[in-house]
C-alpha cells in the first residue's frame, strides 16, 4: 500500500518528471527488443508509453482518491497558505497550497499540494478545495503520510456547501410563493421543498434556520 501510494503521489505531483521517465522506459525496452528481435519496429513501443504519461496527469487524481478512500486512514488537515500560479486550467489559474496534517497518532506534518495535483473524494466534475484556516477530513495511508485525499463531503466547508445548495430549492419556491401567495401549485411545491430539506438537515443545519423553515412550513400549513 505504501509504495503504490508512493507512486500515486509522484505521478499526480510530478507530472513531467512522470512522463519523461515512461517515455524514457518504453523508448529503452523498444530498443532493446528491436536489436533482440532484429525488427525496428519494436521503437514503436515508446508511443504506448508516452500515451499513458500524458492522460495519467488526468486520471491519476481520480485514481488516487478512489484509492485512498478504500485503503486510507482518517486524520485532519489545514490549509495555512494559498498562493496564485502563472498557470491556467480551463481558463482559471492554478493555486499552490501548503497545508499541516495532524496524523492519526498525533504527529503534525506539512504538506504541499496545488489544484491539479490534488486528490479529492468524492470524485465530481469540479475542484472543491477547502478555505484557509478551516479543519477538514483527510485520508492517507500510514508510512506515506504525504499523500492525502481531501473527503469534501465529511469535513465542513463540504457539509455547508451541500446546505447551500439544498437551500437553493427552498428559496426558489419562496420566491414564486411571494409573487403568487393563493397559487396552490406554487404552495406545493414550496411545502415539499421545506419538507425535504428539513428530513436532510435537520440535524446538522443551523438551528436558527432549522427553526425559520420549521416555521414557513407551519404557516403553509394553516393556509390550507
Amino acid at each position: 500500500m505504501v509504495i503504490l501510494s508512493a507512486i500515486l503521489y509522484l505521478i499526480g505531483h510530478h507530472p513531467g518528471l512522470t512522463m519523461l521517465t515512461l517515455s524514457g522506459i518504453g523508448l529503452g525496452a523498444g530498443m532493446l527488443l528491436a536489436i533482440w528481435r532484429r525488427q525496428v519496429l519494436w521503437c514503436g513501443l515508446v508511443i504506448p508509453f508516452f500515451l499513458f504519461s500524458s492522460i495519467s496527469y488526468f486520471i491519476v487524481p481520480f485514481a488516487n482518491a478512489l484509492f485512498l478512500n478504500a485503503f486510507g486512514t482518517s486524520a485532519t488537515a489545514i490549509i495555512v497558505h494559498k498562493q496564485e500560479t502563472n498557470e491556467m486550467l480551463n481558463e482559471s489559474y492554478i493555486w499552490d497550497y501548503d497545508a499541516v496534517l495532524k496524523t492519526a497518532d498525533g504527529r503534525d506534518l506539512a504538506l504541499q499540494f496545488s489544484t491539479t495535483s490534488v486528490a479529492i473524494y468524492p470524485i465530481r466534475n469540479e475542484i472543491l478545495i477547502p478555505p484557509e484556516d478551516d479543519p477538514f477530513i483527510v485520508k492517507y495511508i500510514p508510512g506515506f503520510e504525504r499523500n492525502i485525499v481531501i473527503m469534501c463531503d465529511e469535513s465542513s466547508y463540504g457539509k455547508r456547501r451541500k446546505i447551500e445548495r439544498d437551500r437553493a430549492p427552498v428559496e426558489k419556491a419562496a420566491g414564486q410563493y411571494a409573487v403568487s401567495p393563493t397559487n396552490q401549485a406554487f404552495i406545493k411545491e414550496y411545502r415539499a421543498a421545506l419538507q425535504a430539506f428539513l428530513r436532510k438537515h435537520r440535524d446538522d443545519a443551523d438551528p436558527d434556520l432549522i427553526l425559520e423553515y420549521e416555521e414557513r412550513l407551519n404557516s403553509l400549513e394553516q393556509t390550507d
